[in-house]
């Protein structure tokens, strides 16, 4: 949370603006069409997990050190707006800390199984962990075949971006929601 005090200005809008890109494309309309993923708290949460991991992902895997201060900074400005979002709805001060914590560690455990799972080293399919986080472990095959594909274009235009593109851009760039069935 503090951690934004000693970086530039520059640096902190450019991890805002990708975090903020990320947020918009888990909001579009078509991922909450016909009872796909649940309209929920929990469901766009996770929406918003998952776009900032695709993300960081890619900040990783492509620019180097920079990218890789640069998704931290992705990650920070996401907890950050998270724990704003906590206080607002009237969690106490004492238990925000603990939550966030709780969150960072589920957000790293679904990062890892994203990546391991795009990048075709997990044991577990895409399917699989997308059912299990994002639509709360509910049977919903369709759902999970439209979701796993539109991850994995997504993860597709972010690699084609790069993170030149996502520097000079400011903006990640994710394919469109397909209105489930």
């Amino acid at each position: 949370m503090f951690g934004n005090l000693f970086k530039s200005r520059l640096e902190t809008g450019l991890a805002r603006e990708l975090y903020d890109s990320g947020v918009r494309a888990a909001r579009q309309e078509g991922h909450y069409r016909n009872d796909a993923v649940p309209d929920t708290l929990e469901g766009r949460l996770e929406m918003v997990m998952l776009h900032t991991a695709l993300i960081i992902r890619e900040l990783n895997a492509s620019g180097g050190d920079e990218g890789k201060a640069l998704a931290q900074d992705v990650f920070d400005v996401m907890f950050d707006d998270f724990d704003a979002a906590m206080r607002e709805m009237g969690v106490g001060d004492s238990a925000v800390g603990k939550k966030i914590r709780f969150m960072a560690e589920g957000f790293y455990g679904r990062a890892s199984a994203y990546g391991e799972a795009l990048d075709g080293k997990g044991e577990e399919s895409l399917n699989a962990i997308l059912a299990r986080n994002v639509l709360a472990g509910e049977d919903k095959p369709n759902v999970e075949n439209e979701l796993a594909l539109y991850v994995k274009k997504s993860a597709e235009i972010l690699s084609a971006q790069g993170f030149e593109g996502l520097k000079s851009d400011g903006e990640g760039r994710f394919a469109e929601a397909v209105a489930q069935s």
